[in-house]
């Protein structure tokens, strides 16, 4: 027997789907953000990119209509306790949709914490308990948010390409936000399912040549979680995961060419890099190791910065910690990889550099940037109300294109 939950929903989803599908409408505010909505997979519904206005504060269009399934990484908790950019998207997600109105089931670890109704089938992050067995836990975990599609509108996914294998067996469409591509390996289940999901890019760098997207939607954070530091601080700051695509090493040489201490802050992903690359030239005093931050003292330590040390040597599809040192008013010293260049604006937040010696210099230059400009230049591109706004907006639009596929499949089976 169905659940009472699962009949409540189905029931509404009967009521809401009987009637004929309305347009998402959406209010105007003072700077709008738009989101750009490419076309639809279908050939037969072919049109060219449109923009969709975003709606501020309350969201889009009777917002309490949608019954939304997010379906959250289980390598670390939500929100993560330290480390974990995805689960810690999925968190700012959840909690914005949820005061916005929607009805909200968040697919999590079961310790996760929330205000929308956890369905949790791992009980913790396997990157946090070495005894959980990753496979095991994930496909659990998947099909335990399939196995009830049908009582969402919505399932938002925000895990990466497994749950996709899965998206065939269901009516109900797959909102998939891509976070990056791990390796060019993995690019043949986007693939495969192209003309089936809708996929959302977390920057135009990011946005792959043989998929197609619904959307660009940028990450946001909790502006108000950061307090502005108007004086600029007496060190260099590297905050992010230790390995060589980080760039941790390169932060230790700018640092010690610019003649400025360097503290460096995050998790060790690769413990031979750390032990051949970055912990012989630990000092504790001209170069300091301080591991995982959590977020009580995440903005602390990044208001305390002269400057943010991000030289990756990837495309990086986003980064959360350049977004998080901006809104203290610390400016961002960066390779012009990636997302970059849609973040960091060369002289106002920041500076875009391509060597050494470039970034010694902007060490240099950072000491006279205006912080209060700096924050000022994420408050509302990157603050998770507008992101929340923009995946409402998203949300309304796959709804309307997955029933005109629907309604387009069904007049030709009976051709």
């Amino acid at each position: 027997a169905e659940s009472p939950l699962a009949l409540r929903h189905a029931t509404r989803k009967r009521q809401r789907h009987a009637q004929p599908a309305e347009k998402a409408q959406g209010t105007t505010r003072d700077s709008p953000e738009d989101v750009r909505v490419g076309s639809a997979r279908d050939d037969t519904l072919s049109s060219p990119p449109q923009r969709v206005r975003v709606a501020a504060g309350a969201g889009v269009a009777e917002p309490e209509q949608l019954l939304v399934a997010v379906l959250a990484p289980i390598s670390w908790r939500v929100p993560p306790r330290h480390y974990g950019p995805w689960e810690q998207f999925a968190s700012l997600l959840t909690e914005g949709l949820v005061g916005r109105g929607l009805d909200v089931t968040l697919f999590a670890t079961a310790d996760s914490v929330t205000g929308a109704r956890l369905v949790g089938t791992a009980p913790t992050g396997y990157s946090e308990d070495p005894a959980l067995d990753a496979k095991v836990w994930e496909s659990l975990h998947i099909s335990a948010a399939f196995e009830r599609a049908g009582e969402f509108d919505v399932i938002h996914n925000s895990f990466d390409f497994l749950p996709l294998t899965y998206s065939g067996l269901v009516t109900t469409p797959v909102v998939t936000t891509i976070h990056g591509f791990s390796s060019e390996r993995i690019v043949p289940v986007f693939e495969q399912y192209n003309a089936r999901g809708y996929y959302v890019a977390i920057s135009d760098a990011d946005r792959h040549e043989k998929l197609d997207y619904v959307a660009t939607v940028h990450h946001g954070i909790d502006i108000q979680q950061f307090e502005l530091v108007p004086t600029r601080g007496e060190y260099l700051l590297f905050f992010g995961r230790i390995h060589p695509e980080k760039g941790t090493v390169e932060a230790i040489d700018v640092a010690v060419r610019a003649g400025v201490p360097l503290t460096i802050a995050g998790i060790i992903q690769d413990e031979d890099y750390f032990a051949r690359c970055v912990k012989p030239r630990l000092d504790g005093e001209h170069v300091s190791y301080i591991g995982p931050v959590g977020t009580d003292r995440r903005s602390d330590l990044l208001g305390g910065a002269l400057a943010l040390l991000h030289l990756v040597n990837f495309d990086e599809p986003f980064g959360f910690s350049v977004v998080e040192g901006m809104a203290c008013g610390t400016p961002v010293i960066a390779h012009p990889r990636g997302s970059m260049p849609e973040i960091v604006r060369d002289g106002e937040n920041g500076f875009l550099v391509r060597s050494v010696e470039q970034a010694v210099d902007a060490v240099r230059a950072a000491q006279g940037i205006d912080r209060v400009a700096v924050r000022r230049s994420v408050e509302r591109r990157f603050d998770s109300n507008r992101m929340v706004d923009d995946y409402i907006a998203v949300y309304h639009r796959v709804v309307e294109l997955h029933r005109a596929r629907r309604f387009q499949r069904e007049e030709a089976s009976t051709i």
